[in-house]
């Protein structure tokens, strides 16, 4: 299997990406970017969530405050994919955004499929109406697990001796 997230000697990560696998990324977060205009939207709710489930006022307050800052952040995120995935590489930076934007993409499809925590994914069935939905699923799951290895394999090793304090 080719690493889609290479790292060189320079710390900056080769994209390891087919054709196809470049053009999905470049379309599908310019999607959900659009989703995102509107917080009160079903499907971008895990992306923008409650914090004071009880409490009304604090929650309005929240949202007041954060809400601006997490659709920046989340933009920003899905804006580094669309404009990084057509070039050979991205920096240490970038990557952390691209991981940022594989999870609100991750999020807003999993909530569209109603995929929960405790949710065991099935084993593709190809009758399933869902079935092309759950595979691109998986799929941006599995690239959000190698872009975390890529990036932790720049963090030290620690000995078995140390404490880590």
């Amino acid at each position: 299997m080719p690493y889609r997230f290479l790292p060189t000697d320079d710390g900056r990560f080769r994209l390891g990406l087919e054709s196809a696998e470049r053009d999905l990324l470049r379309t599908l977060p310019q999607q959900v970017a659009q989703l995102l205009q509107d917080p009160t939207d079903p499907d971008v709710a895990r992306v923008f969530p409650t914090a004071y489930v009880e409490d009304e006022a604090a929650e309005a307050e929240y949202r007041s405050l954060m809400g601006p800052e997490l659709l920046q952040a989340h933009q920003q995120a899905l804006d580094t994919m669309v404009a990084t995935v057509g070039g050979d590489m991205i920096d240490e930076e970038q990557l952390h955004r691209w991981l940022g934007g594989l999870e609100v993409l991750r999020l807003v499809l999993g909530t569209q499929l109603q995929i929960t925590e405790e949710t065991e994914l099935p084993e593709p069935d190809l009758a399933d109406p869902r079935s092309m939905h759950l595979a691109l699923y998986g799929y941006l799951t599995a690239l959000q697990d190698e872009a975390v290895r890529a990036l932790s394999g720049l963090l030290p090793e620690v000995s078995d001796d140390d404490d880590g304090g």
